[in-house]
C-alpha cells in the first residue's frame, strides 16, 4: 500500500523567508534614553567608517529647483570604484528630491542608507543657525523620512539616526527613545563642508583617524566640493597604514558584541 501523504501545508502559511538579521542596535541609555553610538572598539583590528551626510533642509527646494545640487553622483561613483563601503545618512528631504539615486544607493550592498531627519532642522537651540524643530515634532520627524524612504524604494534603511550638525540632549534623546534608533555622531570630523581644498580635508582626517574611527562628511555638491576628490586621497593612504573600510553597522556590533 501507498505511504500515506503527508497533509498538504494550509495555503496561507508564510513560505520560510530566509533569516534576516536585524541590524545591530546599542540598547537604550539611562532611563530608556536613546542611546549614542561616537565611536568602534580601539582594537588592533585597524577599522574605519566614512559616513557622508546628504543634506538637504526642507526650505531648500526653490534653490534645488533653480539647479543648485544637493547631491554628489561623482562621489558614489568613486566610493564604488574603489570599493569603499560607506554609510549615508540621508535626509527625508533629499530621499524626495533624488529618489532616484537614494534606491540605488540603498539597493547597493557597498552602502548603508541612515536617518539624518526629515528637515535637517535642528533637534536643539543654537546649532549653527539652522531653525529648529519643536519636541512634538521630533519623533514624526524620524518617522516622516522612513517614510520617504519607502517611497523612495529604500527598503532596508538602517535603525540609525544622526542629528542635524550633531546637537542633540537630553529632551531630543528622550523624544526619540519610542523609534528604536540608535543616534550615531562621529569621532573624526572631515571639516569638508564648505571645504575647497581637498589636500587640507584629507590632512584632517588623515590625522584624526583611529581604529574604530566614525568619520563625518557630505554627500552634497554644493556644501561640499572637495570631498570627493579628498576620498581619492584618504582611501589609498589609510589602507596603506592597514586599515579596512567598514560600515557604522559593522562597528555597531562590534561595539555591542564587546559589552
Amino acid at each position: 500500500p501507498q505511504a500515506p501523504q503527508a497533509p498538504h501545508a494550509p495555503q496561507h502559511a508564510p513560505a520560510p523567508s530566509p533569516a534576516v538579521s536585524r541590524p545591530p542596535t546599542l540598547a537604550p541609555g539611562p532611563a530608556g534614553l536613546t542611546p549614542v553610538f561616537k565611536n568602534g572598539p580601539r582594537t588592533p583590528d585597524r577599522t574605519v567608517a566614512l559616513t557622508f551626510d546628504a543634506d538637504m533642509t526642507a526650505d531648500e527646494g526653490p534653490r534645488a529647483a533653480a539647479g543648485e545640487h544637493f547631491d554628489n553622483p561623482q562621489l558614489i561613483a568613486t566610493l564604488r570604484a574603489l570599493k569603499v563601503p560607506a554609510t549615508v545618512f540621508m535626509t527625508g528631504r533629499w530621499a524626495e528630491e533624488y529618489p532616484i539615486q537614494a534606491r540605488s544607493i540603498g539597493r547597493d550592498p557597498l552602502f548603508e542608507i541612515a536617518n539624518h531627519s526629515y528637515s535637517h532642522y535642528a533637534f536643539t537651540g543654537d546649532c549653527y543657525g539652522l531653525p529648529t524643530v519643536s519636541e512634538d515634532r521630533m519623533r514624526s520627524e524620524v518617522e516622516r523620512t522612513y517614510t520617504a524612504f519607502r517611497k523612495a524604494g529604500v527598503d532596508n534603511a538602517m535603525p540609525y539616526f544622526r542629528f542635524p550638525g550633531g546637537c542633540y540632549d537630553q529632551k531630543a534623546l528622550r523624544a526619540l527613545s519610542a523609534t528604536g534608533v540608535t543616534a550615531v555622531q562621529w569621532d573624526v570630523v572631515s571639516g569638508d563642508a564648505f571645504a575647497t581644498d581637498s589636500d587640507a580635508v584629507a590632512k584632517q582626517v588623515l590625522e584624526g583617524v583611529k581604529p574604530g574611527s566614525v568619520v563625518v562628511m557630505h554627500c552634497t555638491r554644493s556644501a561640499a566640493p572637495a570631498t570627493e576628490r579628498a576620498v581619492r586621497l584618504i582611501v589609498p593612504e589609510l589602507r596603506k597604514q592597514g586599515y579596512r573600510f567598514v560600515k557604522v553597522s559593522q562597528l555597531i556590533g562590534a561595539a555591542d558584541r564587546r559589552r
